[in-house]
């Protein structure tokens, strides 16, 4: 999420000074100790990193700055830690404030069809997403967008809309408040409610499964297993909720509605294959179903 913006701070007018990002942290099954997509660039970039361990050890770097950008930092920061840059700190979130604050807002925005989204620079206070805008940049969203598509398009506009407000900023231009109405919070997502209901119509089972493309992946069960499933089309065949039809290459699900067809399926413990291939190794049997 950050890599489009610290390119474009790295080639803009103003001093990044350096980057703060997560310590390292075990990951796969090997737990190796693996780096931030951010340490990474830094390390290409040739710019300092820091990864600090304490809030002491994060004050003290902090305060050595005019500014503070944060963008999907992955952890909360207390308001002596926003304060202590002499102008204090700004974010990037990927939505239109005051809708969808909080932790998923591009997978929310998706789930809940909005025709809409974009991008907001705002001033950080103690509040979740509550500060006052310098810049919002919108976004129209096709029907078929999924949350990485969209992670990687609000990221181009982000970096956009950052180097903007920085501009404002030095010329000394005041946030405004944020509106009191409209606002919606976008919750962590957990893996139980990425679990799809086949009783759904095809309309909600479509977004949610563009929506959790692919953290936390959209799921269902066959046979006992799980199953990742991403690509939903709306048809417009009728099968009963769950049930699966293969039929002129294309995988169906049924629905509260009208079926809807799948494009890959991960199953548990496999890499991620187009349907026809998991469909030739599943060896469908008339009558079985999703869920």
């Amino acid at each position: 999420m950050a890599v489009d913006s610290l390119n474009a701070l790295q080639g803009s007018d103003f001093e990044l000074a350096f980057v703060i990002t997560q310590p390292d942290r075990p990951a796969g099954r090997g737990q190796e100790l693996k780096q931030s997509a951010v340490s990474a660039w830094a390390v290409g970039a040739g710019t300092t990193c820091h990864k600090p361990e304490s809030k002491e050890e994060f004050l003290k770097l902090a305060a050595t700055v005019d500014l503070m950008i944060t963008i999907g930092y992955g952890k909360i920061l207390t308001l002596d830690e926003l304060s202590a840059p002499t102008s204090g700190s700004i974010n990037l979130h990927f939505s239109l404030l005051p809708r969808w604050r909080g932790a998923a807002p591009v997978q929310r925005s998706i789930e809940a069809g909005d025709s809409v989204t974009g991008v907001t620079v705002f001033q950080l206070d103690e509040g979740m997403d509550t500060g006052p805008i310098y810049l919002m940049k919108r976004f129209a969203l096709d029907d078929d967008i999924t949350s990485d598509e969209l992670f990687t398009e609000l990221a181009e506009v982000g970096s956009e809309a950052l180097l903007e407000s920085l501009a404002m900023i030095k010329s000394g231009v005041k946030p405004t408040p944020q509106s009191l109405t409209e606002m919606t919070k976008a919750a962590k997502i957990t893996k139980a409610e990425a679990e799809i209901n086949w009783s759904d119509s095809a309309v909600d089972i479509s977004r949610k499964i563009r929506a959790f493309t692919s953290n936390p992946g959209a799921w269902t069960t066959f046979r006992g297993s799980t199953l990742k499933i991403e690509a939903p089309t709306i048809e417009e065949i009728l099968l009963k909720p769950g049930e699966i039809l293969y039929q002129d290459k294309k995988l169906l699900v049924g629905t509260s509605t009208t079926a809807i067809s799948l494009g890959f399926i991960t199953p548990q413990g496999k890499s991620r294959t187009a349907v026809q291939s998991w469909v030739n190794g599943a060896r469908l049997q008339p009558g079985e179903l999703f869920g």
